[in-house]
């Protein structure tokens, strides 16, 4: 019996869920904006300086908690995420990268959710993230 794959379903980390953006304001403003405490209130909540080395914990304002895993400046973040009211842990990366002088390549991947329900949800939530990001860099 063949099976279809199922679109988001990993052989081995789960689901997963990734959703990127162009922004038209180059790496080192967006790298610096989402670095910052408004930034990290934006896509990771409110109440958090997140740790450059790894293993280094953080717990938003709003019970999210996890661990930096990797930090690479101007490149990548990657930290565990887990709301307060899941049983579970999943992987969180946050990427940069140049288009051009003027445009950065946003990108939020998210693995080791336990349903494609979950991953629907995910998708949402990092879509409205970058809505936000988005907007934040538009009215500075």
């Amino acid at each position: 019996m063949i099976r279809k794959a199922e679109t988001g379903r990993t052989k081995d980390a789960g689901w997963q869920v990734g959703v990127s953006r162009t922004l038209d304001h180059p790496v080192q403003r967006v790298w610096d904006m989402l670095t910052s405490p408004a930034g990290t209130d934006l896509w990771l909540g409110h109440g958090v300086r997140l740790a450059e080395e790894p293993g280094g914990p953080y717990e938003t304002d709003e019970g999210v908690r996890g661990e930096t895993r990797s930090f690479r400046a101007h490149d990548r973040i990657r930290l565990t995420w887990q709301p307060e009211d899941w049983d579970h842990e999943t992987t969180v990366q946050l990427a940069v990268s140049r288009v051009d002088a003027t445009r950065t390549r946003l990108r939020f991947h998210q693995e080791r959710m336990t349903s494609s329900v979950e991953r629907e949800q995910q998708r949402r939530h990092w879509r409205a993230v970058l809505d936000s990001i988005t907007a934040a860099l538009d009215t500075d």
